[in-house]
């Protein structure tokens, strides 16, 4: 996968993490921010999900196990759609705080999908 495109996807998935947690921490119920913060992460992974189909027919394979990649990719994806249904349902400051675990849980998963998909050490 393309290092910069999984670097802002981390970087948003932290982003998104932090700002969830703190709001959630100060007693804040969730916003449509911190909603919209984690919906960003979920088109960004929407749109990886698009390149990794692609990227095989372009000659530019996964070098790690692809089983491992896709089960992180759609664990990934399913997480941050869980999350703010949830939080929606929820409303409260604890759910924001889920969020935040949610959307920092995305970005280890992205930086592992990346490992896969690039340098396999093991």
């Amino acid at each position: 996968m393309i290092l910069w495109f999984t670097t802002l996807q981390i970087a948003v998935a932290v982003a998104a993490g932090v700002f969830c947690a703190v709001a959630g921490l100060a007693g804040r119920r969730p916003s449509d921010f911190s909603v919209g913060a984690l919906a960003l992460v979920e088109v960004l992974l929407i749109v990886q999900v698009i390149v990794a189909i692609i990227a095989p027919f372009a000659g530019n394979p996964p070098s790690g196990d692809p089983l491992e990649f896709w089960v992180y990719l759609i664990s990934a994806a399913l997480l941050p759609i869980g999350g703010v249904i949830w939080a929606l349902l929820e409303r409260s400051r604890w759910s924001t705080v889920i969020l935040g675990l949610v959307a920092l849980a995305v970005a280890i998963m992205l930086w592992r999908m990346q490992v896969i998909w690039t340098v396999q050490v093991g």
